[in-house]
């Protein structure tokens, strides 16, 4: 296995730069694993494909305004900081790990301003990676000064979006601390969920809070030597209940987005019909073909950048094949690609 085998070619202009509307009139290829066979239907089709008996598990996580723009203390140089997450070990809470732009001269001790003062970051670290550990410190509560300076942390290949910063989270995120939205979610409506609900179909939300790690493609050809990014989750009593007994009486588990499945999967109980455990926690699982899942037996999910982490986790649940193929047809019949596009569900 070779990262180069996760390659596709995208034309540019297929890259959506902003979302349907309504959201679930974007459109559903719907890929059937066993058969290969294809189908182009439109989101709110889903409802066609589900069964009373199916459970489908959501990412309840909400993005923060994580892109800040201050200025060196020193220098006065302007800085962009993008708060990816809180530093594990940091008790209070005001030490989170970021991205800084420019970066070379942003070293320890460095200190950055943002507004009138309202907010100052100290340098704490830096990882081989480029991030870098910052504490951050306000004479008001953090949330309340990063949500009035800070601005929605579009993925760097969404250019000029002036819509609704709605739009880039899901109706049914409520738990801040994401830096990228669960973009599988973003095609629900209430409405949609309702008419889910009705047909004898179980919602149930797990929490992933997603880094912008998410984005980047891997650099090495072994993809089993790539870093993986970690990223913390919750499963509250309720979802693992659930999950645990349709796993037990053979009801399909459908995952929404691949957040969702890497919550499932590292809470995955051993044996058939086990279920996952509710708790809390990181996870660096890595998905990638040979991967036996545990949990989830369909997805609903979105199209990803090639040579991505999330390419490989669908290509594992897919096929490789099956999903390139896929992602060629899409190409042909011009769906919208990325956070902002077009959505498949994979049986």
């Amino acid at each position: 296995m070779r990262t180069s085998d996760f390659d596709y070619n995208l034309p540019e202009e297929l890259i959506a730069q902003s979302p349907a509307e309504p959201r679930d009139s974007a459109r559903l290829l719907v890929l059937h694993r066993t058969t290969g066979e294809m189908e182009h239907r439109v989101f709110r089709d889903l409802v066609e494909y589900l069964r009373p008996g199916d459970l489908l598990v959501a990412n309840r996580s909400r993005v923060i305004p994580a892109r800040l723009m201050g200025a060196k203390e020193t220098t006065g140089t302007p800085v962009e900081m993008l708060l990816l997450r809180p530093a594990a070990a940091s008790a209070s809470g005001d030490e989170w790990e970021v991205l800084l732009r420019p970066a070379r001269r942003l070293r320890e001790g460095a200190r950055i301003v943002f507004g009138q003062g309202e907010l100052l970051a100290t340098v704490m670290s830096v990882n081989g990676l480029g991030v870098r550990r910052v504490r951050l410190q306000s004479e008001e509560p953090l949330e309340r000064v990063i949500d009035r300076l800070g601005h929605a942390p579009l993925p760097p290949y969404i250019h000029g979006y002036q819509g609704d910063p709605e739009r880039y989270q899901t109706v049914y995120g409520d738990v801040r601390g994401s830096a990228a939205a669960p973009t599988a979610g973003l095609h629900f409506t209430h409405q949609l969920m309702e008419r889910i609900r009705g047909l004898g179909v179980e919602i149930q939300f797990v929490t992933l809070h997603i880094g912008i790690d998410t984005f980047r493609p891997v650099q090495e050809e072994d993809p089993t030597k790539h870093p993986m990014h970690r990223e913390y989750y919750e499963v509250p009593d309720a979802a693992a209940d659930s999950v645990s007994a349709a796993k037990r009486e053979g009801r399909r588990v459908i995952a929404v987005g691949t957040t969702s499945v890497r919550v499932l999967e590292s809470v995955a109980l051993e044996g058939h019909g086990a279920g996952i455990r509710a708790g809390s926690g990181w996870t660096d699982l890595f998905i990638y073909p040979g991967y036996r899942f545990k949990v989830v037996d369909a997805l609903v999910t979105n199209f990803h950048l090639p040579r991505s982490t999330l390419v490989m986790l669908v290509s594992a649940l897919a096929g490789r094949e099956k999903l390139l193929r896929a992602y060629r047809e899409a190409v042909d019949r011009r769906y919208r690609f990325y956070s902002f596009g077009d959505a498949m569900l994979i049986l």
